[in-house]
């Protein structure tokens, strides 16, 4: 056999890992995978913010996005779920809005000692996160709607205050600077504060009843989970109450609507979820482009357009927005979701 005849097998060979190590080069990565993980589905307000995700991922090249959430906003549902996104399918960033921000500490430490980047949203005391993401100030919100509440009240009567969970730091926030602004107002009179919803609009009815019914003074009601609104709206209706007792509190215009319109609910505070759900996966990819995150940065979302950085409870940031918006019923109707 000749040398060019020996040689051709070896020559054929090199050839063959010289186009496959040219078509490898060529092949695009695969893609990176932000998770991000609510604090229940479904839900309306998630839902809403599950837009954003999509809208995420169809404007971004290489990146696959995805939202999770349990049947049931519960601390120990929500943690399970991480935990089992951790084990089966890694991403390389999480985004958690979580239900109780201390439950959440210990996976997102080993999340991040894993590489992945860590994001949250409504979670500024947490350690364990890169960036978390607020919609505006949350002491400012919770006061703004409390001063509504009390020009509803004409200054004057009880009122009480719901949270989806106690341990949910929003919320909590938020009532704080319901009750600071509430103290400019010397004749209103907090009572049986705190009522726990877990996001669900049917704990809220059944617990507002309860409290109609056990205190005849009640004139006032200022809730927090997307849901306590309608929750409380309905037993104030069914009440026969609409238009003697205030509400306000966080909702969606198209949800509230009704009762917006019945005169059950005076006014409702929000974000558009979308536009956060949008923001929050922007920030993750910003963290796994090795991008540093800087004050007064435009995250290209309307409401987080020159976002406020400063250093957050751990080594991370808390970054910003001024997304806040709160209407009565009139102003609900520019809205359409």
């Amino acid at each position: 056999m000749s040398l060019l005849k020996r040689a051709l097998p070896g020559a054929g060979l090199l050839f063959a890992c010289t186009v496959a190590a040219a078509q490898a080069t060529l092949a695009p990565p695969p893609p990176q995978e932000i998770a991000t993980v609510v604090k229940v589905t479904p839900l309306p307000w998630f839902d809403r913010m599950a837009q954003g995700v999509r809208a995420f991922e169809q404007s971004t090249e290489g990146v696959r996005a995805r939202q999770y959430g349990p049947a049931r906003a519960e601390p120990a549902l929500q943690l399970r779920l991480i935990e089992d996104l951790l084990r089966e399918q890694p991403p390389q960033a999480l985004a958690i809005v979580p239900t109780d921000p201390a439950a959440v500490e210990d996976v997102a430490r080993r999340a991040m000692a894993r590489g992945i980047v860590v994001v949250t949203h409504e979670a500024d005391n947490l350690v364990n996160t890169q960036a978390d993401l607020e919609a505006f100030d949350n002491e400012a919100f919770g006061a703004a709607l409390n001063e509504r509440l009390a020009a509803c009240m004409g200054g004057q009567g009880q009122w009480t205050s719901f949270v989806g969970t106690r341990g949910s730091r929003t919320h909590r926030r938020w009532i704080d600077g319901a009750v600071a602004n509430a103290a400019r107002h010397p004749g209103l009179a907090l009572i049986e504060p705190l009522n726990e919803s877990n996001d669900d609009a049917e704990q809220a009815y059944q617990r507002a009843r309860e409290l109609l019914q056990r205190h005849p003074g009640l004139r006032g009601f200022q809730g927090t989970a997307s849901s306590d609104v309608i929750g409380i709206g309905r037993a104030v209706l069914e009440a026969g109450r609409a238009g003697q007792v205030c509400v306000v509190g966080t909702g969606l215009p198209q949800r509230s609507r009704v009762l917006l319109e019945a005169g059950a609910i005076q006014a409702i505070g929000f974000w558009d979820p979308r536009d956060a759900g949008l923001a929050l996966n922007r920030l993750a990819h910003r963290l796994l482009q090795g991008q540093a995150l800087k004050d007064g940065m435009d995250l290209g979302v309307p409401g987080y357009r020159q976002v406020r950085v400063r250093p957050g409870a751990g080594r991370g940031v808390v970054v910003t927005g001024d997304a806040a918006v709160i209407v009565d019923r009139e102003g609900a109707r520019a809205h359409d979701f």
